[in-house]
């Protein structure tokens, strides 16, 4: 019976050891994780439903990684004013997709990484005023980039 408690010992002491190790061995900083950021009026998005009002500034990174988040926004008028721009010198997709308060799609553009152009602009197609919804999707994306939105005319 003793030897059996010392057994059971000496195998939790050794798991626990193994553990540990395995456990500080692992790195934080494994550049071969493939991520993507994306940044909203200065908050980063983890998950989706976050909420904003008035302008809105994105920001987005991304190391060959894949991410989608959507976010709803404020808009009292039917169209908005949007603007992207990304710098990406390999391939990987950007998407922006924005559904007015009804879920009409009123705008849906993609940028791809390595070729032009880099950057669109311009306004969205009429829609019915309320709180929207922005999804924006990164695709196997290297590279950063911006967007914006602001009430449209």
């Amino acid at each position: 019976m003793f030897k059996n408690k010392i057994s059971k010992s000496a195998f939790i002491i050794l798991f626990s050891t193994v553990l540990a190790i395995n456990i500080g061995c692992s790195s934080d900083d494994d550049s071969s994780t493939q991520a993507v950021e994306l940044t909203v009026n200065g908050t980063v998005l983890f998950d989706d439903g976050d909420d904003f009002f008035g302008d809105v500034d994105g920001d987005f990174t991304g190391n060959g990684g894949s991410g989608e988040r959507t976010f709803l926004w404020q808009n009292s008028l039917n169209t908005a004013d949007y603007n992207a721009d990304i710098t990406s010198s390999s391939n990987g997709v950007f998407v922006m997709e924005v559904k007015d308060a009804d879920g009409n799609v009123v705008l849906n553009k993609t940028l791809r990484g390595g070729v032009e152009p880099d950057s669109f602009s311009g306004v969205t197609e009429s829609g019915t005023s309320g709180i929207w919804s922005v999804t924006i999707t990164l695709s196997s994306f290297n590279g950063d980039g911006s967007f914006s939105l602001s009430e449209g005319d």
